[in-house]
């Protein structure tokens, strides 16, 4: 039970400073509102338009890529905890995988995916 302490105490102690660290950042940050820091910047159109407009297919392809090679790294992370005891087999299977994904990535950046006109 003596773990079940230690888990509950961290979490606890990480929730403590996560408060303490909002409490704070509210206190000693300077709270000046404009229109550019209230406007909805991440999603590249005015918010108070019609709903149907249109827009550029670049969002979702970024949206797209990111899904991709973020999917990448939560494969490597648990492979290489376990890498030594997984053998060869497991190494060669996990660099054919990098190597699909980094054909796919050199393929996108030479069609100009990667690039924001």
């Amino acid at each position: 039970m003596i773990e079940y302490l230690y888990i509950f105490l961290f979490i606890l102690l990480s929730i403590m400073i996560s408060f303490i660290v909002f409490i704070l950042s509210y206190f000693l940050a300077s709270q000046v509102y404009d229109s550019e820091k209230l406007s909805a910047y991440e999603c590249g159109f005015q918010p108070f338009e019609d709903a149907r407009n249109r827009f550029d297919i670049k969002f979702y392809l970024v949206a797209i890529l990111f899904i991709i090679f973020d999917l990448e790294v939560s494969y490597l992370f648990p492979w290489g905890f376990y890498l030594n005891s997984l053998g060869y087999f497991s190494f060669w299977w996990m660099m054919a995988f990098l190597i699909l994904l980094t054909i796919g990535f050199v393929y996108e950046w030479m069609k100009g995916a990667l690039n924001w006109d």
